[in-house]
């Protein structure tokens, strides 16, 4: 699909132009630069940019255009990263590598590390912030509850506190659905937001189910490279999560069973997008490649 590649590389840069802007170095004292550049190492580093691509594609979908969606997918991805540096800390995972480089804690400091990623989650409400409207307000609380204990937050613990442990398919995706899903499906939802008309509830409720199901399927394709992928292309250390005990979906209904489920909510995802016709062309090419995607 190559238009599709074209339209992937453009959103990409745009993202990774706008981040780099907004990650500018201060003057100021060393302490400060030396975390800014934490925060700029953990951020331009290359990632794929998926969930502000979904927000730009959910934004296209209901007549929203490129410039109203740009602080969004830059909270996004600077909430992303901050995700990132805390789950690869010791206390979380413990992980060297990310994204084919030293992880944030390795490359600097623990200590640096953890305030690098509270400082982006904070400059994310900040870029939402410039503008204080209600469409603004609304935008935030979402994101804040995407993130939050009834989403990221709290699936990273119920991760945690699952490792070694047996777990059942239901509780498995419960966790996936908030520790990965909650952001991928906020991203969908925060484009949405972008809408310069009110859209249909038939809109919303397919954007919503749209974003759900790619969410969960996000997170299984993960799981399976994790098991499958190799350590160059993933740009992490594959099988890391199987030698920590940590319950996935391979581990508990197999591989098989887990690229069936991937597919499947390929599908549904693909069905809940007909009432927005060719306007959700973008979004049905993202779910295609997030579930067939190498990395």
């Amino acid at each position: 699909m190559p238009a599709f590649t074209d339209t992937l590389k453009t959103l990409q840069a745009r993202v990774e132009r706008l981040l780099d802007e907004r990650l500018e170095r201060p003057s100021g004292p060393p302490a400060i630069v030396r975390l800014v550049d934490a925060m700029r190492y953990a951020t331009l580093n290359g990632g794929k940019r998926i969930r502000a691509c979904l927000i730009y594609a959910a934004g296209e979908a209901v007549g929203g255009d490129a410039e109203t969606l740009d602080d969004a997918a830059c909270a996004v991805e600077l909430i992303h990263s901050y995700s990132l540096i805390h789950d690869d800390l010791p206390c979380m995972d413990d992980d060297d590598l990310r994204r084919g480089r030293p992880t944030c804690h390795r490359a600097f400091d623990e200590a640096t590390a953890l305030l690098a990623g509270d400082a982006l989650q904070g400059l994310a409400f900040e870029i939402l912030a410039d503008s204080a409207d209600n469409r603004r307000i609304a935008m935030m609380r979402l994101l804040a509850r995407a993130i939050g204990a009834r989403g990221m937050a709290g699936g990273q613990a119920i991760d945690l506190a699952a490792v070694g442990r047996s777990v059942s398919p239901e509780a498995l995706e419960d966790m996936h659905r908030r520790k990965t899903g909650a952001l991928i499906h906020a991203s969908v939802m925060l484009g949405a937001m972008a809408a310069p008309e009110p859209v249909p509830a038939s809109v919303t409720e397919a954007l919503d189910a749209y974003g759900r199901a790619i969410g969960l399927a996000f997170q299984i394709v993960d799981d399976i490279l994790d098991e499958e992928g190799d350590t160059e292309t993933l740009g992490k250390t594959s099988g890391a999560d199987r030698a920590r005990g940590k319950p996935t979906y391979p581990s508990v209904i197999g591989i098989d069973a887990a690229r069936a489920r991937a597919r499947a909510l390929e599908a549904a995802a693909l069905e809940s997008l007909r009432p927005l016709g060719d306007n959700a062309r973008l979004l049905k090419d993202l779910a295609r490649y997030i579930v067939q995607r190498e990395q």
